[in-house]
């Protein structure tokens, strides 16, 4: 298989294409995930998306392959985009609003084939409930400092499953890369799985 740009540090990213068994190389996105508040959940996601893909397109570092993937995660509860934390005071909000009830993570992928010039997106949305939270558990979970960094506060493979008690969608969607739709990606540009 040819190898593939993953534009993105990611460590679950890198993982799931591991397991997949899918050579790439690592070129982290240099630009900012700001989006216009008038686009829809969905689009929001793949606008960062494909700014990450256009970033290493344009990079320095971009070696000779003819596959970019990028992909952006972002939470929504009651409404409002979660990003990640800025502190823990900020993730501990972050978990007060899901407490007892649902929130819908969205992750967009966006494939750049060298070959083609071409660009094209597809999205995945899931829906996660966690348990009613008690405060104790609230602070036990930002003692672990899983939160920092993470979209939303929170890793869906890491202690927070604990608060987890029923997910509708794509589970690799909630970690950060919907193996479904990168596979649906990846075989529309004829990229060869073998």
């Amino acid at each position: 298989m040819e190898p593939i740009i993953l534009a993105s540090k990611s460590p679950q990213r890198q993982d799931i294409l591991r397991r997949l068994n899918i050579p790439f190389i690592c070129i982290p996105a240099e630009t900012d995930e700001f989006f216009d508040t008038d686009l829809s959940p969905e689009q929001a996601v793949e606008d960062i998306a494909l700014r990450k893909a256009e970033a290493v397109l344009r990079s320095p570092l971009k070696i000779n392959t003819p596959w970019i993937i990028a992909a952006d995660t972002l939470i929504f509860s009651q409404g409002q985009p979660m990003g990640k934390p800025t502190d823990a005071e900020h993730a501990r909000a972050m978990l007060r609003s899901y407490s007892g009830t649902s929130h819908r993570v969205i992750t967009a992928i966006c494939c750049y084939d060298e070959k083609l010039r071409h660009i094209s997106t597809r999205t995945n949305s899931s829906e996660v409930f966690f348990k009613t939270l008690s405060d104790a558990e609230i602070e036990w979970f930002l003692s672990t400092g899983e939160w920092q960094g993470a979209a939303g506060g929170y890793r869906i493979q890491g202690t927070a499953a604990c608060f987890i008690t029923k997910i509708n969608g794509s589970y690799s969607g909630i970690v950060g890369l919907p193996i479904y739709e990168l596979y649906d990606i990846l075989t529309e540009h004829g990229y060869v799985f073998s």
